[in-house]
């Protein structure tokens, strides 16, 4: 996810509506696109949960990328 709101190919715009736990301070970016590992020891604290609706979503676009 990015705090920059600007339209991408395979990714969609994330609000606090659209989470389960938590809030965001303004607007973001889910870029499926953009696949990161992180280390757990990196995490500090955890700021949300998505709802299941957009996980769904995440998995689609996944799915649609990976699709061959």
């Amino acid at each position: 996810m990015t705090s920059n709101p600007a339209p991408v190919d395979y990714g969609f715009r994330l609000d606090s509506p659209d989470l389960d736990k938590g809030t965001l301070n303004h607007p973001g970016t889910v870029r499926v696109d953009k696949i990161y590992t992180l280390s757990q020891a990196l995490i500090v604290k955890t700021f949300g949960k998505v709802n299941s609706a957009v996980l769904e979503r995440i998995r689609a676009i996944l799915q649609e990328l990976t699709a061959s």
